[in-house]
């Protein structure tokens, strides 16, 4: 680990303009059942990531819950979570899951 104490974890729901349905219902639920924050809707790419996404913003108490449920909740969908220290290339390179098909992020922002 980087020596930085993980403040929470995001879990991103990535999404295509078809599944931006399923995505919003993912993430109704996810909040619904834990209580977790729920972020903006970005229709492309934002950030890193390649496409669409919602982030979960998920307490690092809850997070084996959150991250056991959305293992056989997510509807196809692909999930990208990672733990959040305030090192960005380091939590969105080196401390992350993925729920589904990895994808390649853009990580020259953080140049």
């Amino acid at each position: 680990m980087n020596g930085r104490p993980i403040r929470d974890f995001h879990a991103h729901i990535y999404f295509d303009a078809v599944e931006v349905d399923a995505a919003r219902a993912l993430a109704q639920r996810a909040n619904a059942k834990f209580g977790i924050r729920v972020g903006q809707y970005h229709p492309g790419p934002v950030g890193p990531h390649p496409r669409g996404s919602v982030q979960l913003t998920v307490p690092t108490q809850q997070f084996g819950e959150v991250a056991t449920w959305l293992a056989v909740n997510r509807d196809g969908l692909t999930v990208f979570a990672h733990a959040s220290t305030g090192d960005d290339r380091a939590d969105h390179r080196d401390h992350v899951v993925w729920f589904g098909p990895s994808e390649p992020l853009d990580l020259s922002i953080f140049d």
